[in-house]
């Protein structure tokens, strides 16, 4: 029997995603098929003509089973595209989105020379900035292990490593002492307890639970992050944190509670509240 075309074989994906319910099974289905056959994904349609070697087809049914469970396409392929880079990305860690690009525009349209990330997770904040910004240096903090090794390699295959530092903690205790730093980035859990149910099945079933809530009403990390910003910002430093589309007002109050000034609100792609910025006197 002669090997299967590459349209057939994705065709079939396609139908079991479908059949499935996944929200964008073509999308979903191609970037699998790209992953197995080892093509770039801008090259899939003309490979997609050839006959398909047996162990790609089996390699690709097995993503798409795996994929068919909602376990995220990044999860499979073990990477996600950044503000146009590659990111390794594993269980450990916050899935990047593209809603996240917001908070590096915000940051990236004031000057900084040190950066400090808390809860840098896969260090897509961190890494992205200290790329963009070539002399930069920053610092990222994550009570995971697992994750400061996933942020750690992916600083290494971005080329910042020599930039960039990570250590475990919780939030703030990683040692900072008097340390100051010209742009505080965070991107905190920020789901509440009682909406963690309402979550996508790609992403409660499969993204870490500390990544993703508080186990509160979603607002502690936020509290925390205020009170002891200005003891480590340079003076006229910055802190940027990403939001829930609801919590906007309610972290701006936190931030000029805290003394912060200049604070303001950004919104992402679809005009709803995202970041929320405010700068030391």
């Amino acid at each position: 029997m002669s090997a299967p075309r590459g349209t057939t074989v994705l065709a079939g994906g396609i139908a079991t995603l479908r059949g499935a319910g996944v929200d964008d099974p073509v999308r979903d289905a191609r970037r699998l098929m790209a992953h197995a056959m080892g093509v770039d994904a801008g090259r899939l349609t003309i490979a997609l003509h050839d006959p398909v070697a047996d162990d790609v087809v089996t390699a690709f049914q097995a993503a798409i089973t795996r994929r068919a469970a909602f376990e995220p396409v990044s999860h499979i392929i073990g990477k996600r595209l950044f503000y146009g880079r590659e990111f390794h990305v594993t269980p450990d860690v916050l899935d990047p989105r593209p809603e996240t690009e917001i908070l590096i525009e915000q940051a990236l349209s004031g000057s900084f020379e040190t950066v400090l990330d808390l809860g840098t997770g896969s260090g897509c904040i961190l890494i992205t900035l200290l790329a963009e910004r070539v002399g930069a240096r920053g610092l990222g903090a994550d009570i995971s292990m697992a994750a400061l090794d996933v942020a750690r390699g992916n600083a290494g295959a971005v080329g910042v490593a020599a930039r960039a530092e990570f250590r475990q903690g919780d939030l703030w205790d990683v040692g900072l002492g008097n340390a100051r730093f010209d742009l505080i980035v965070s991107n905190p859990p920020y789901i509440a307890a009682d909406e963690m149910d309402g979550l996508s099945r790609d992403v409660r079933g499969y993204e870490p639970e500390i990544a993703l809530t508080d186990f509160g009403d979603g607002l502690a990390f936020y509290r925390r992050i205020a009170e002891r910003a200005r003891d480590h910002l340079t003076p006229a430093g910055r802190v940027l944190v990403e939001i829930g589309p609801t919590q906007g007002p309610a972290v701006a109050a936190m931030f000029r509670d805290a003394g912060l000034i200049d604070v303001a609100i950004a919104p992402d792609f679809d005009g709803r509240d995202r970041v929320v910025m405010g700068r030391a006197p």
